[in-house]
């Protein structure tokens, strides 16, 4: 066996375990999945579409990408998306926001919440028309630990990123596939593979609040013994416990 194919194999044994565990995929779904151009969302998409071949679930994957007016230059080409879409052969879709201004012609100076609201807006919107009933986006472990975090120390609570929510009645629903992998598993599976070097990021990203939690996990992660699993099971007993409210 390759290291490509033992790699593969250990992430869609994680990814497996997340869809079973939190009911991610059902019989019928058309997914959605909002590609970025980064190693995530690139490494999920070939991920849902490599299980399809053995899955007992019967599903559809389609893909949207996002363009924005605000980005540095080192993004993935348009053109190099649509490539790696045409060879899994899958419906996809292109859509433009802005947000550097403010809907009514006025320019305002970038904003995360802003941004990431626009974005979603977008995939929601685009996967309603194209009768996509879920939205899969590539956030892992990683993510799930910063965003507890940063609520805690930003937002004075203890809310996390959960692997399913269903939103508009139920319209449609997010899904977190990549929920149980660690960021440092889907580089080396990257490295591995062909995808194309996505050398772009925000470019407010370096004074962001995101970074500057990154930077903290990082510094006291190998001071405290089963740090991950430790907020993993906190962050669960939050859910659960508000849920009961």
């Amino acid at each position: 066996m390759t290291s490509l194919k033992k790699k593969t194999y250990y992430l869609l044994k994680r990814v497996n375990k997340a869809i079973s565990e939190f009911n991610l995929i059902e019989d019928g779904d058309r997914i959605a999945v909002a590609v970025s151009g980064g190693k995530d969302s690139l490494t999920l998409l070939r991920l849902l579409i490599q299980r399809q071949s053995y899955s007992k679930e019967k599903y559809k994957v389609g893909a949207v990408h996002i363009i924005s007016d605000f980005k540095c230059k080192g993004c993935v080409h348009r053109i190099t998306l649509e490539n790696i879409f045409k060879s899994y052969n899958i419906d996809y879709g292109f859509e433009h926001i802005n947000v550097l201004n403010d809907g009514k012609g006025n320019r305002i100076p970038p904003s995360c919440f802003w941004c990431s609201w626009n974005r979603r807006k977008a995939i929601f919107l685009w996967a309603s028309k194209n009768n996509y009933n879920k939205v899969a986006f590539g956030h892992h472990q990683d993510d799930l630990l910063e965003t507890v975090f940063l609520n805690l120390f930003f937002h004075s609570n203890l809310e996390t990123m959960e692997p399913r929510v269903s939103f508009f009645n139920g319209e449609i629903t997010v899904i977190r596939p990549l929920i149980y992998l660690k960021e440092k598993d889907i580089i080396s599976f990257v490295k591995l593979t062909n995808f194309p070097s996505q050398l772009c990021s925000c470019p407010n990203a370096s004074n962001s609040k995101r970074t500057f939690v990154k930077d903290f996990i990082k510094k006291i992660e190998p001071e405290i013994k089963h740090f991950r699993n430790n907020v993993w099971k906190a962050s669960r007993k939050w859910v659960s416990l508000s849920k009961r409210d």
